[in-house]
């Protein structure tokens, strides 16, 4: 099976650098949550380049810029990556999430990532 994420849909890219390339999330966890690739067919961020994560980190950082602009209410952002079947990853392709929070968006947002496992978020 192809890699959705190696041929992209051109029209679906928001922007993009030398090495990487942002599209929005088709599944998204809020509005504009934007996922953050490497070009190149990587499974595992571990196995980027460093070339690459700073592609990738570039991206971050004008994602955020344009994210803010469009939506004056976000007010955080949750940044994460899924690294193999045990942490979640469903595709393949490395690919950082780019969540935008706003107020209310959850009732307790404390512990952000730390939710991933129940329990976990209240320490």
């Amino acid at each position: 099976m192809a890699c959705v994420f190696c041929t992209p849909n051109k029209e679906l890219i928001v922007a993009n650098n030398r090495l990487a390339y942002a599209v929005r999330d088709t599944s998204p966890v809020t509005p504009l949550h934007t996922l953050i690739l490497p070009n190149r067919h990587v499974a595992d961020y571990f196995e980027l380049e460093p070339a690459e994560k700073q592609a990738i980190a570039d991206l971050l950082d004008e994602m955020r810029r344009n994210i803010v602009v469009r939506d004056p209410t976000i007010a955080g952002y949750n940044i994460g990556v899924n690294i193999g079947a045990v942490a979640g990853q469903t595709i393949f392709h490395c690919h950082v999430h780019l969540i935008p929070r706003r107020p209310g968006d959850v009732a307790n947002p404390r512990g952000g990532v730390r939710a991933v496992i129940p329990g976990r978020a209240d320490y």
